[in-house]
């Protein structure tokens, strides 16, 4: 099979956790729904194509930034006292909230759509992008550093042990932890490693559900939710099978059971 590498680089970056409101909290790296939307956006695609997304990458630091934020209720009438903006005969709050941001990101992404024949359609999208590419808010823009269709394999047994490169964390499947298919975190003074990872629970794709009638429908998304660990100095053994692409980078794609 063929996969879609693609190499970026983001200055200062934001990917919001979606429960965090005072501080725009942020992913260590973009979940996986942020990715596959980016995707189908430079492809201009107009439907869902089903993909499998591996994802790595590293930020420099942290940083906090204010923003302008806009607050309002349905219904409630503009009072000068309270509101600072009106609009029609409604009142808008508008105030300052703080950003968490990443500064400098480097990302390592491998695209894997189910329809083996649109690797080439992506692939162009990034190599002559028609508009510029964001990845986070759509002012976090991404510049493209490489992009490369290469060949993987998938629960390959490896010849030498493989790791992630130097600094980089990843998103692991939550399964492939618990079948010590994967070895994360750092050596202790005694020889053993440390198991420092931090579990999040991350949107993938959506399906809209009608929770209203036929006749006046009310569309919500029920996102579909991947289980992962979030870890740096990942190593894979040469006694594992695991896959990998023909440059030898770890893919973290698992199989749907």
């Amino acid at each position: 099979m063929k996969a879609i590498r693609i190499k970026l680089w983001q200055d200062l970056v934001n990917y919001k956790k979606p429960t965090s409101f005072q501080l725009k909290e942020t992913y260590p790296l973009p979940p996986y729904s942020t990715v596959i939307g980016m995707v189908h956006t430079m492809c201009g695609f107009t439907s869902y194509h089903p993909m499998e997304i591996s994802i790595q990458g590293k930020y420099f630091s942290k940083v906090n930034d204010l923003y302008t934020r806009y607050e309002f209720k349905n219904g409630m009438t503009y009072d000068e006292k309270r509101h600072q903006l009106k609009v029609g005969d409604y009142g808008v709050g508008r105030g300052i909230a703080t950003a968490e941001l990443l500064v400098d990101v480097e990302l390592l992404l491998h695209v894997i759509p189910e329809d083996q024949s649109l690797v080439p359609t992506i692939a162009e999208a990034f190599e002559t992008p028609q508009e510029y590419p964001s990845l986070g808010r759509r002012e976090d823009i991404a510049t493209i550093q490489e992009v490369k269709v290469v060949s993987f394999e998938r629960n390959v047994r490896f010849k030498k042990n493989i790791s992630v490169d130097r600094g980089y964390g990843a998103y692991i499947p939550v399964k492939d932890v618990e079948d010590k298919l994967v070895i994360f975190g750092q050596r202790s003074n005694i020889g053993r490693r440390n198991n420092l990872g931090t579990r999040y629970l991350l949107t993938s794709t959506y399906e809209l559900i009608n929770r209203g009638t036929a006749k006046a429908p009310k569309m919500f998304r029920n996102w579909l939710k991947k289980d992962v660990f979030y870890a740096t100095d990942v190593t894979v053994s040469s006694r594992r099978f695991y896959s990998k692409d023909e440059d030898d980078k770890l893919m973290f794609v698992r199989m749907e059971e």
